[in-house]
């Protein structure tokens, strides 16, 4: 381990109030390798050759050193989605916001702190759309010594979920960058990097699942996909949700789940079905947009149960999923879950708050010459958070704020829209759609009690906006539809025991309300995990000053960063 990454270790351990766990070290090659794919073969970017990439194994308070060695013929970075990395947001990784990439030939090490986390987080490539194919599972297990909150799983499966596009991934974002108009949907959803029996030339790589009659298995769910939501199912069997985002939450029994883009859902599957036949588990769109924008496909893998008995029949059952634009479905899934909220599990939800923040969830339009972009009526499609379509700085924004470099990026993001309308209704003003171009953020004191409310918007698109907060978790204390009521829906609350997340989907035409405390300093990136959604400026940067204790500042920054 280089000798930094050790000395970045034993500052966190020194500081912890908590012993710490084992060192783990592990190197990435990022590299372009040829992959087929749906009877077409591509070159794209992976992690040691393996498409999804490695996955990483650790327990609660453990270390993880990344070595990133760069073969690939452009910029990567890689975050380390759902690790909050206590006081060290120069390993948290999204380009030119904490660091700037690692060129070609070049190499950086990540120092991935483990601090409360426990269950499914992951990793994946933060700059382009490199994260298609560039991403694994982080599975954190109890710490040692102690046990899961429910029966202990005889095994274990990391179920990734995401998309597949027959022509280059960043190809197709360039092309939609230069013309102004949406991204080419992809052609295939995947299980494992699969898309499974119903896509053509995919039979004979179908992810498949082994099982034994009466055991019971812990499914670590992770939604890698670009642009969608995922209605998920098994046939036959019933899902039991025991965590979700690295954290645990109270038992919930469903015939399906909805994972949106950056979400991870832990699931107990009891194998208590006739061993006799094959069961699909399967994936579909969740989607507001309209058929054709998405594959409409289902992606599947195969459970199949090891026994002596013939089978019935080599066709395995396919699984009921909810309809693609079945709003009710996902909303009365995702707002379901509940923290475990006991003396093993605490909530720690702020009660009161001292900042609250109002934003805005919109798709806008840029005006063009003549007309002459591919959006609605000849505009250049972007996306903004209060009005403010976010531009990515000449140099990360952590680095400029750390050395006091000037001119990078503004303080004044706004804590509520720069006015006030029917943010849900059917027509809207042409003069709403114009967003301002800037790099603004937010700063925050540190130990401030925060409370964000994402109202979505209909403007341009309405859609399911899933999002993601870098280094924290949040609890989510409220949701609903229309417009929110300031005065009436805090009212109805959950204090008491809300999930504790770090993505969350806004629904269309809703809102959600989330709180945490600001307790860990640095810089930290909130956007959309819709990857073409954040590419066109659904973003903004909250800095978390230090606090005054030793404990409550910004750890050093490594010797070495990529240079701009």
């Amino acid at each position: 381990m280089d000798f930094l990454c050790l000395l970045l270790v034993l500052l966190h351990c020194l500081a912890s109030t908590q012993a710490c766990g084992k060192t783990h070290s592990h190197v990435f090659n990022v590299e372009e390798v040829p992959r087929t794919r749906l009877c077409r073969t591509k070159s794209i970017m992976t992690v040691n050759g393996q498409f999804p990439g490695p996955n990483l194994h650790a327990h609660r308070g453990d270390t993880i050193v990344v070595k990133v060695h760069n073969h690939a013929s452009k910029n990567v970075t890689i975050h380390w989605h759902g690790v909050k990395q206590p006081r060290n947001p120069w390993l948290d990784g999204p380009e030119f916001i904490t660091q700037c990439p690692i060129k070609p030939g070049a190499s950086f090490t990540y120092t991935i702190i483990l601090s409360t986390e426990e269950g499914t987080v992951w990793w994946h490539a933060h700059n382009d759309f490199d994260r298609a194919t560039v991403h694994g599972a982080i599975v954190v297990r109890p710490r040692r010594g102690t046990r899961y909150p429910f029966p202990h799983p005889f095994q274990e499966f990391v179920i990734m979920l995401g998309e597949w596009w027959n022509r280059g991934a960043n190809v197709i974002l360039e092309e939609a960058l230069s013309t102004g108009g949406e991204v080419n949907s992809s052609d295939a959803f995947t299980i494992n990097g699969r898309p499974g029996d119903l896509y053509p030339c995919s039979s004979a790589g179908t992810f498949r699942m082994p099982v034994e009659h009466g055991k019971t298995y812990l499914l670590r769910v992770v939604n890698a996909a670009m642009s969608n939501g995922l209605f998920f199912s098994v046939a036959s069997h019933t899902v039991v949700v025991v965590g979700s985002d690295g954290n645990y939450v109270k038992p919930l029994s469903s015939d399906y789940i909805m994972i949106t883009p950056g979400e991870t859902m832990d699931l107990l599957l009891e194998a208590n079905q006739p061993p006799d036949a094959l069961y699909y588990m399967a994936g579909r769109a969740f989607s507001y947009l309209s058929l054709g924008s998405f594959p409409t496909t289902a992606t599947t893998a195969i459970v199949e149960y090891v026994s002596d008995l013939p089978l019935e029949s080599t066709k395995p059952l396919l699984p009921t999923l909810p309809y693609y634009n079945d709003t009710a479905a996902a909303t009365n899934f995702s707002f379901a879950l509940r923290s475990p909220a006991n003396a093993a599990h605490p909530v720690d939800v702020p009660k009161t708050v001292d900042q609250d923040m109002f934003i805005a969830v919109a798709i806008n339009e840029l005006e063009c010459p003549q007309a002459s972009c591919a959006g609605p009526n000849g505009t250049r499609l972007r996306a903004s958070l209060n009005n403010i379509s976010f531009v990515d700085p000449p140099i990360d924004i952590l680095e400029a704020y750390y050395a006091g470099i000037g001119g990078v990026f503004g303080e004044n993001f706004p804590s509520m829209p720069p006015y006030y309308y029917n943010f849900t209704a059917t027509d809207q003003p042409l003069s709403l759609l114009l967003p301002t171009l800037g790099t603004e953020v937010r700063v925050l004191e540190y130990g401030a009690r925060m409370e964000v409310v994402f109202q979505g918007t209909s403007l341009v698109m309405g859609d399911n906006h899933p999002m993601h907060l870098h280094g924290y978790s949040f609890y989510v204390v409220g949701w609903g539809y229309g417009n929110f009521d300031k005065k009436r829906d805090p009212l109805r609350y959950n204090l008491q025991d809300p999930p504790f997340k770090n993505t969350i989907g806004v629904p269309i035409n809703g809102w959600v309300a989330v709180r945490f405390t600001a307790n860990n300093p640095g810089v930290w990136f909130m956007h959309c995990h819709i990857e073409r959604h954040m590419i066109w400026g659904m973003n903004t940067v909250l800095i978390v000053k230090d606090g005054e204790g030793p404990k409550e500042k910004v750890l050093p920054p490594p010797r070495y960063m990529p240079p701009c």
